[in-house]
């Protein structure tokens, strides 16, 4: 503290009104030592009490040439000190606009507002107040001032918030000292100006050339781009293999063309919809393709001919920061080491996440504060992050007084423990430095940090709008300020670096050489675009794999699963539950569901296949039937089998999420496409919950390989069933799922084997790293987890295969008695079978089948059952959901395609309805018994 640099006599000197204040503060201290200031409560807790009057005279009487420091002086410039560091940002010049920001209210942080004068300062040697002043600190003045400069220049900070006292302490003496400054030779800074005349020529030719045509622009924030490369050329010095970067559409197309080094030639042929001659890495192999401000890319960085680091700038639609924990997901999946049983192992080197946001969307958007949630839980956090806000000051026409509660943008990154650095985006310099201490502090720490880069918006929120139209005042301000090129080529040339010349030669080359690429790209054009069509590994649907698990292999992967070390002490209860699968091959037992998945997950680890599962109950299941992961009843310590199976290639991580949906589904989606040969898994809490991440799965999981050629094998796991359990823990909106479904884009399954579930695992983990993957959506039971209805043979997962539809066993009478084909799935299916088991009326003219893969539609072996019948006059569809939900009206035109000349085809189940189910389990049971009465009796 700064009363501790004072000395070892403070009281020296101290007399007449001063030391009476001091001794009156003394008493009450006594009393209550809180009642007192910090400061002087730190003196007394270290020195004592104060001196007698008497003492005191004496004191100054034997040594009348003494003028030590006046206390009550000292402790105001102590206080001045610490508003300096808490609030030198709200009177800090980072704004590049005269704009009028109201965040200065009720700030001091004047010599007056402390009742000092800078005699006063100067009358305080800089030791006093201060720890290791450098040399030019004489007196409190000098540390003051320069504190000013640290504090409330282009570069401003916000850390009081940070918990941990070494991070504050390291960011205080950083900041103060200056050395986090960059130095810039007369090179250093002609290469930034021609970096800065390459970002402002780019868009300065897209606007000239392509008229009305939208880009986005990065203007007003050109200095992103040097940033960026800053941050790629600091990873690269310290053997970081991948740098990954998530950004909404706002400048996208300058860091691709400079950061990701996306040619020119590329860029503006999609400006010109000029057709590519021949294919290159930056060919887009989605067919549908995308808006050119929505793609990514990636650029290798080699040396000696072998590639040492990519830098990847992911694909994002119009969601802006929706791809924040994708990218999340990309850095983990770099940085991780999945070669080897267990959890993998992680390297937090190895990859750096870097995310732009946007100012309004920052704070905005919910699934940012998710992301930032996840900086420092294991099973996420990725070494920390790079944030950085591209502060325009609005967001598209809605200005910052209407679109949040907080002073600034950045605001939200405090709750989560982040230091925030403003700066102002005029000043490139500044910027670079930045981005030092932000680096430094990551590798330090390891933790998120955040840059509010405040610059400005030149044009509307697309080239196309007038902004004047709607925010005339600020765009007045806009109108008239130069760009930071201009600025800097400026700077530069008072300082005798360049001179105008230069700066004019600079632009007028980068504008010549877009001109003769884009010259060169008409010449070439025949004016013709190819449709495109999904590739044959898309459209052909999946080849045939091999999903069995030898006997042998398979009991012996059982019998693993149920040894724990001796000293863990499993829940008895849980023990007697897990010992009954023990010797289940032996005995031709049955097999639950829960069962199912351990063995087929252990036998995927032991094919070399890595497997990453997460959810909000994963571990133990949202309905206590997985416990993968067992907890010692005595000691709390975890143990998780798979992880020492003999058989175990590969590594196995089941985590609990926190209760987030879009940015934990977000993640493992990004880590999936960024670690294609692991099985990543998903699970809802409920089913519905999903519903929260609509938009991944709109944007990302069901459109992502059409639009962009981005492949993802990703497993989503929804409990669903109806059950009489209300609303809200019914349905997982099955028909969502079904109505994105197009083009082989992912598998809809609602299962009714534990047999066949075990075997469409596998198949997609046999899929996993080709071009035949895509997506899996299963929408998985509850009541029946547990149900043997579900349970299997062992044999069954030994021998066959995934069948997409299965004919109940429980069949009466002969195929020529069959008048009616009644058809289901799920839970559903199991309902209306063990009511067709139970009865005893004559149902011989009725069969089952279940349907278990639903997308892609299973029309071949539908078409197979149906030519069964040949007295067939009914085929019905029976589902539990309402009529306007579930797969009806997916199943309805297809099935009546399918269905023979003649065959009438119905629906049985509930009527529309706008909430999915009934909150009174009475009324559910009674709907459930008339839906499978209507469908097996006359």
């Amino acid at each position: 503290m700064a009363t501790e640099r004072m000395g070892t006599d403070p009281w020296q000197g101290l007399n007449g009104p001063n030391l009476g204040y001091v001794q009156d503060q003394y008493d009450l201290y006594l009393d209550d030592p809180s009642a007192v200031d910090p400061e002087l409560k730190a003196l007394f807790d270290q020195f004592g009490a104060p001196p007698s009057g008497d003492v005191a005279a004496a004191s100054a009487t034997a040594n009348q040439s003494y003028s030590g420091p006046n206390v009550e002086k000292v402790l105001a410039a102590v206080k001045l000190i610490q508003a300096i560091r808490k609030d030198g940002h709200l009177i800090a010049q980072f704004y590049p606009l005269n704009v009028k920001v109201d965040r200065a209210n009720g700030v001091k942080l004047e010599l007056s507002d402390y009742g000092l004068t800078e005699d006063d300062l100067k009358s305080i040697p800089a030791q006093v107040v201060y720890d290791n002043p450098n040399g030019s600190m004489r007196h409190a003045l000098d540390v003051v001032n320069q504190l000013k400069k640290a504090y409330t220049g282009y570069l401003a900070f916000e850390f009081e918030h940070i918990e941990e006292t070494a991070e504050r302490e390291w960011l205080e003496h950083k900041i103060e000292s200056g050395n986090y400054l960059r130095s810039f030779d007369a090179e250093e800074r002609k290469q930034l100006l021609k970096r800065l005349t390459e970002v402002e020529g780019l868009e300065k030719f897209l606007h000239k050339t392509f008229v009305g045509q939208k880009r986005f622009s990065i203007e007003g924030v050109d200095v992103l781009v040097p940033m960026l490369d800053e941050l790629v050329k600091k990873s690269l010095e310290n053997k970081t293999r991948d740098i990954v970067i998530g950004m909404a559409h706002r400048g996208r197309l300058n860091v691709l063309a400079h950061v990701v080094d996306k040619p020119y030639k590329k860029l503006l042929s999609e400006f010109n919809h000029t057709p590519e001659s021949e294919k290159s890495e930056w060919t887009n192999e989605g067919w549908t393709g995308d808006v050119k401000y929505h793609l990514g890319g990636v650029r290798k960085i080699k040396e000696n001919g072998q590639v040492v680091a990519r830098v990847t700038l992911a694909n994002n639609p119009s969601h802006l920061e929706f791809v924040n924990p994708v990218v999340e997901g990309y850095a983990r999946a770099s940085q991780d080491d999945r070669s080897n049983p267990g959890y993998p192992t992680q390297e937090e080197s190895l990859a750096l996440p870097v995310v732009i946001h946007g100012d309004a969307a920052f704070i905005g958007e919910g699934v940012v504060a998710e992301t930032l949630n996840l900086s420092q839980i294991d099973a996420y956090k990725t070494g920390g992050t790079i944030n950085i806000i591209a502060n325009n000051l609005i967001g598209f026409t809605t200005e910052s007084h209407q679109g949040r509660s907080t002073r600034y943008s950045s605001d939200l990154a405090k709750g989560f423990d982040i230091p925030v650095i403003h700066v102002n985006a005029d000043e490139p310099e500044a910027c670079l430095s930045a981005i030092d201490l932000a680096y430094e502090y990551r590798q330090l720490f390891k933790k998120d940090i955040l840059i509010n880069l405040a610059g400005y918006r030149r044009y509307g929120h697309n080239e196309m709008d007038d902004p004047m139209a709607t925010n005339p005042v600020l765009y007045s301000m806009v109108n008239a300020h130069e760009t930071v090129r201009v600025l800097y080529g400026k700077a530069l040339q008072e300082l005798g670096v360049v001179d105008q010349a230069y700066v004019d030669q600079l632009d007028q080359q980068v504008q010549d050489h877009l001109q003769a690429v884009y010259d060169e790209i008409r010449a070439s054009s025949n004016g013709q675009v190819e449709e495109l069509e999904p590739p044959a590994s898309v459209a052909d649907g999946l080849p045939a794999v091999d999903t069995t698990v030898p006997a042998e292999a398979l009991q012996e992967i059982n019998e693993n699963l149920l040894k724990w070390p001796e000293s863990f002490t499993v829940y008895p209860k849980l023990k007697r539950i897990l010992e009954r699968r023990s010797g289940v091959f032996e005995k031709n037992g049955k097999i639950d569901w829960a069962h199912a998945e351990a063995l087929a997950l252990a036998s995927i680890v032991s094919d070399g296949t890595p497997i990453r599962f997460t959810g909000q109950d994963s571990e133990r299941g949202t309905f206590a039937h997985r416990h993968l992961v067992l907890h010692d009843s005595k000691t709390g310590e975890t143990y998780s089998p798979i992880h020492t199976l003999p058989s175990a290639k590969a590594s196995f991580a089941l985590h609990n999420s926190p209760l987030s949906e879009v940015a934990v589904l977000g993640f493992e989606y990004g880590y999936n496409v960024f670690a294609p040969e692991t099985m990543v898994i998903w699970e809802a809490q409920f089913g519905d919950f999903a519903n929260v991440a609509q938009v991944l799965f709109d944007q990302f999981i069901s459109s992502a390989r059409a639009k962009w050629g981005q492949k993802s094998g990703l497993v989503m796991l929804l409990p669903h069933g109806f059950e009489g359990q209300g609303p809200e823990h019914s349905s997982a909106r099955l028909e969502r799922f079904l109505q994105l479904a197009a083009e082989n884009n992912w598998t809809v399954a609602n299962l009714s084997s534990a047999a066949n579930y075990f075997h469409l695992l596998r198949r997609q983990a046999a899929l996993m790293g080709t071009d035949y993957i895509r997506p899996l959506v299963v929408v998985t039971p509850k009541s029946l987890l547990r149900n043997q209805v579900v349970a299997s043979s062992p044999s069954e997962f030994t021998e066959g295969t995934f069948q997409p539809v299965i004919e109940h066993p429980a069949a009466k009478g002969t195929l020529a008695d069959v008048e009616r084909l009644v058809l289901s799935s799920g839970k559903m299916a199991m309902d209306l079978a063990a009511d067709l088991e139970a009865s005893e009326a004559d149902h011989s003219w009725v069969r089952m089948l279940r349907v278990e893969e639903i997308y892609p539609f299973a029309e071949e072996a539908l078409s197979a059952q149906f030519k069964r019948f040949k007295n067939l006059k009914e085929i019905v569809w029976v589902q539990e959901e309402p009529k306007n939900m579930g797969a009806w009206f997916y199943m309805e035109p297809r099935l009546r395609a399918l269905a023979p000349k003649g065959v009438n085809l119905s629906y049985v189940g509930r009527p529309d309805r706008s909430s999915p189910a009934t909150g009174e389990p009475g009324i559910h049971k009674s709907e459930q018994s008339r839906i499978i009465k209507e469908a097996l009796y006359r």
